[in-house]
């Protein structure tokens, strides 16, 4: 077994899981069948690994929507909270480089690559949060613009008073309460 594959034990508790999180969450994916879900996920074996890390780290990824154009089904980390085992971290690898001292454990988008997810942007973000109350607690990094980024800055939201804000911090900073979320296609 490789750095991108599961086992098949693996495979099953994953199903399992997500079947559950995706029954429990139907508001997330109306007209959605798990049935169609779990059989793109069996032809697409190689996004296994990567829902699974989404699921180690504290991601929480079920469906919140359905791309009819690709037909690709869009998995999304739904934790309450940014997943736990992402965060600390600044926002990308010139940011990470760029620490002299008290550098953070990597980079969000270093770790979305890893993982083969991608983070979410701005537009992305202000969704998800209509499906539900994400980040009350802690804020998630966001796809920033290459104009605020060769800026040294970058962008995070979070929800707060009912509402979703989106903000700006220099790039190399990193907090206990910041990760990043991510989305997949499969």
């Amino acid at each position: 077994m490789n750095r991108t594959t599961i086992s098949p034990e693996q495979a099953d508790s994953l199903f399992a899981t997500l079947k559950m999180r995706f029954e429990q969450n139907m508001h997330r994916h109306p007209n959605v069948k798990w049935r169609d879900v779990q059989q793109r996920l069996e032809n697409n074996q190689d996004k296994l690994w990567s829902l699974n890390e989404m699921e180690e780290t504290g991601g929480e990824p079920d469906v919140i929507g359905y791309d009819t154009k690709t037909g690709e089904y869009i998995f999304c980390d739904c934790s309450p909270e940014s997943p736990k085992g992402r965060r600390s971290l600044c926002y990308d690898e010139a940011a990470l480089k760029s620490r002299r001292e008290n550098k953070p454990k990597g980079s969000a988008l270093g770790m979305a690559k890893e993982i083969g997810i991608d983070l979410l942007d701005e537009m992305q973000y202000n969704n998800l949060q209509k499906l539900g109350e994400f980040d009350t607690k802690t804020s998630s990094w966001v796809v920033t613009s290459d104009d605020v980024r060769e800026r040294g800055g970058a962008l995070f939201g979070d929800s707060r008073y009912g509402r979703t804000f989106i903000y700006h911090n220099g790039a190399e900073s990193y907090y206990a309460a910041r990760g990043f979320r991510g989305m997949l296609k499969v």
